[in-house]
């Protein structure tokens, strides 16, 4: 028993959801997907600056997409830690079809019934595209994988994209894919905190927590009004 009185606290594990820093298309608000588009120079400073934060949770491992936006923001926090970069394809981005490389007034322009149908219909496939139900199938399962991975007391961060993170944190919790809309779009190189309860299971102990909230470029699920998705973010 400690000098308060009290027990301490029990370890507890923790999974630190990263997302990759900024790109040229983040600030053209480009639907990026599975694009692979490089980081800029501001969004190499934002993993650079924000590593050492993620290596002060001293984690046990680093997973991250392939796609060289999340794997070169990951290799800034392996650089500190010493760990080895784990990829994995299932922390990729949505796919986003026909929507990759478009704005969304260049996607209304070209394919305004489909436009339309992307934001009135729950869990509609754009042509080319991953259903939402797809995308929380596959991050529920690397998020599982990456939790059954932990120790007790243990830290493990995935890196990865921003609206496939958020739909991933619902999938995870065993959420309804309707209350995305409760939680706002991650920022470039923002992280998400789940820590495991030890009767309540696992919550969200933080959201979009960043280093760096002038740098960052609009928020991975900002939509055009006056529509209201039920389905992906732009997906960055």
């Amino acid at each position: 028993m400690s000098q308060q009185g009290t027990y301490p606290a029990p370890a507890r594990r923790r999974l630190v959801l990263w997302r990759h820093g900024r790109t040229a298309w983040n600030v053209e608000k480009r639907a990026q997907g599975q694009a692979d588009i490089p980081l800029d120079p501001v969004g190499r400073r934002q993993a650079r600056s924000a590593a050492p934060v993620l290596a002060a949770f001293e984690p046990a491992f680093v997973w991250s997409s392939d796609l060289q936006r999340a794997r070169h923001t990951a290799q800034e926090l392996a650089a500190l830690t010493g760990l080895e970069v784990r990829l994995d394809a299932r922390l990729r981005e949505y796919d986003v079809g026909i929507r990759q490389g478009t704005t969304f007034a260049e996607f209304r322009a070209s394919h305004p019934d489909v436009y339309e149908r992307f934001f009135t219909q729950e869990d509609y496939r754009v042509p080319g595209a991953e259903l939402p139900s797809e995308v929380d199938a596959r991050m529920a399962a690397v998020l599982g994988d990456a939790a059954a991975a932990l120790e007790e007391g243990r830290t493990g961060v995935l890196v990865g994209h921003g609206a496939a993170l958020r739909s991933g944190v619902l999938a995870f919790l065993g959420a309804p894919p309707e209350l995305r809309d409760m939680f706002a779009g991650m920022a470039n190189c923002a992280w998400t905190v789940l820590q495991e309860h030890p009767h309540r299971g696992w919550q969200v102990a933080d959201y979009n927590a960043r280093t760096l909230p002038g740098e960052s470029s609009a928020l991975a699920d900002e939509m055009p009004a006056p529509h209201v998705s039920k389905n992906a973010d732009p997906a960055g």
